[in-house]
C-alpha cells in the first residue's frame, strides 16, 4: 500500500513504496551528558527519527538537523544502491554510527529492508504513458 500520510499531519501523493525504512537514533554525546549550548536541535539520548525517502522526522513530526542530514543522505543512497555500510566503516551491512558535523551528537543509522522493488531496477522513474 502506498504511504500517503506524513507524520505531523500533512499528506503527500506518495506513489512508490520505498525499498528501505531508515531509523536514526541518538546514542550519545561527545561533549558531556547534555547538548545545551552545543546542539541547536536539542537532541537527547534515545531520540529517534524515521523515514523512507524523505528527511527523517521524530514522533512529533520534527525533522533531524539539516547538517546531520547532509551526512546521512550519501549513506542512505549507498544502502539504496545495494551497498554494504561495513564498507564505509559501519558495524553491519545496514548499520553505522556517525557524529554530527558539530562534533556534539552520536547517531546510529539503521536501514530496514521492506521487500519492495528497487526504484531504478523496477523502472519506476519512467512515465508509464510513454511506454
Amino acid at each position: 500500500m502506498f504511504a500517503n500520510n506524513v507524520k505531523g499531519g500533512g499528506s503527500m501523493k506518495k506513489w512508490y513504496d520505498e525499498e528501505y525504512e531508515f531509523t536514526v537514533e541518538v546514542t550519545g554525546f561527545l561533549r558531556g551528558d547534555h547538548t545545551e549550548h552545543y546542539c541547536r536541535n536539542g537532541e537527547e539520548i534515545g531520540d529517534k527519527y524515521t523515514c523512507t525517502y524523505g528527511c527523517p522526522v521524530n514522533q512529533d513530526g520534527c525533522g533531524i538537523c539539516s547538517k546531520t542530514m547532509m551526512m546521512l543522505y550519501p549513506l542512505m543512497e549507498a544502502v539504496r544502491s545495494g551497498g554494504d555500510l561495513m564498507n564505509l566503516g559501519g558495524d553491519g551491512k545496514y548499520t553505522k554510527e556517525i557524529v554530527c558535523p558539530d562534533g556534539c551528537v552520536i547517531f546510529r543509522l539503521t536501514a530496514t529492508p521492506l521487500g519492495n522493488e528497487n526504484f531504478h531496477k523496477g523502472a519506476f522513474w519512467k512515465d508509464p504513458d510513454a511506454w
